[in-house]
C-alpha cells in the first residue's frame, strides 16, 4: 500500500514510518524543512514538500495514495495560546483528505487525544463521539478538535474507511521531548519531584512504538468510522510517577497545593492536575492489539529521562 503521512518526522511519525515499511508498505511523508526531508529519506521514505497549509499538496498527495495517516499539528501554535488557530488548519486537512478519498474505499487515519474527555472516570472508545457522550464540558481549541474527530469519522458516510485514533497525553519512550520529559526538567530544577495534592489522580500512557503498531492496524484494517484508544497503561498515578523521579534524582517527593501548582509546574500544572484514566479494550479486541513495549513505569526505571542528569 502507498501511503501518505504528515507529521512523518515527529515523535509519532518517526516510528510509524519504520513500522510501516517493515510491513511492505510504501511511506511518502510531508516534510516543510530540509531536515525532516533528509530524515525522511534516510528512513526509506519518499519525500513530499510542503506544509500543512499547502491543500493543494495534501489534495494531490492523498490521489495518489492509497491511504492517509495525518499525523501533523501546529502543537507550537496550540501551546503560545493558538489552539483554536491550529485546531482550524487541522480541519482545512481534514476536509481536503476527505474529498480526495471520498467514494474510494481507501483508508483515513488520523490522531487525536483523550486529555480531558470525561475526567474522573475511565473513558471508552464510546465517549466523546458525536451524540454528546462525554466531552460536552470541552470549549475553545479542544472543543474543535473533537469536533474534526467527529469529523473524520463522519467519512465513513461518504466513502472513505476513516478512523480516529485517540492517543494518551504520555506517549513515552528514549528521545521523548513531551510531557513526562517536562515533568522531569521541572523536578530537576525546583529540586523537588511535585505531585498536585496527593498525586492520586491518573495518567495514561502508551510506549511509542506500541503507538506505531496501532496506525498501521488502523491503516489495514479498521472499520469505517472506529475510533481507537493508543493506551497501554490505563491510568498510572501522578504520586507514582513522581516517587519513579525522585528516586533516580535523588530528590524528595512533595505534595504541590493546587493553589500552588500554576507557580511550580507553570503551563503543565492544569494538565498534571487532571484524573483521565482510559481502556483500550475495545481496540485491543477490534484489531487484536497488544501492548508489547515497556509501561510507563518500567520505562522511567530504565533511565533514559534521566541521562546526563543530576540532582
Amino acid at each position: 500500500m502507498r501511503v501518505f503521512i504528515t507529521g512523518a518526522s515527529g515523535w509519532i511519525g518517526s516510528a510509524v514510518v519504520p513500522e510501516l515499511i517493515g510491513a511492505g508498505h510504501q511511506v511518502v511523508g510531508l516534510a516543510r524543512s530540509d531536515a525532516s526531508a533528509a530524515a525522511l529519506a534516510e528512513a526509506g521514505a519518499e519525500v513530499r514538500r510542503g506544509t500543512l497549509d499547502d491543500l493543494d499538496t495534501l489534495r494531490s498527495a492523498a490521489a495518489e495514495s492509497d491511504g492517509v495517516i495525518h499525523l501533523a499539528f501546529k502543537h507550537d501554535i496550540a501551546f503560545s495560546g493558538g489552539f483554536e488557530s491550529a485546531a482550524d488548519a487541522d480541519r482545512l486537512a481534514i476536509d481536503t483528505f476527505g474529498e480526495a478519498l471520498a467514494g474510494s474505499g481507501r483508508p483515513f487515519v488520523i490522531a487525536s487525544g483523550t486529555l480531558g474527555l470525561a475526567p474522573g472516570r475511565v473513558v471508552t472508545e464510546q465517549d466523546g463521539q458525536a451524540d454528546g457522550r462525554a466531552g460536552a464540558h470541552l470549549t475553545g481549541g479542544p472543543a474543535r478538535r473533537m469536533a474534526n474527530a467527529h469529523a473524520t469519522t463522519a467519512l465513513a458516510d461518504v466513502g472513505v474507511r476513516s478512523s480516529v485514533v485517540r492517543l494518551p497525553p504520555t506517549v513515552h519512550g528514549d528521545g521523548d521531548h513531551g510531557f513526562l520529559a517536562t515533568v522531569v526538567a521541572i523536578a530537576r530544577e525546583k529540586g523537588v519531584s511535585g505531585h498536585i495534592g496527593d498525586g492520586a489522580n491518573r495518567w495514561p500512557a502508551v510506549h511509542r512504538s506500541d503507538a506505531a503498531r496501532l496506525f498501521r492496524l488502523a491503516l489495514e484494517s479498521a472499520p469505517a468510522g472506529s475510533t481507537l484508544h493508543a493506551v497501554a497503561d490505563e491510568g498510572v498515578p501522578i504520586r507514582t510517577v513522581a516517587e519513579v523521579i525522585g528516586r533516580h534524582l535523588g530528590l524528595p517527593v512533595a505534595p504541590v497545593s493546587p493553589d500552588d501548582a500554576p507557580g511550580h509546574f507553570s503551563w503543565l500544572a492544569g494538565f498534571l492536575g487532571m484524573d483521565g484514566p482510559v481502556s483500550s479494550a475495545h481496540t485491543r479486541e477490534l484489531l487484536g492489539w497488544q501492548p508489547a513495549g515497556p509501561g510507563l513505569v518500567e520505562d522511567l526505571d530504565q533511565g533514559h529521562y534521566f541521562a546526563g542528569a543530576s540532582a
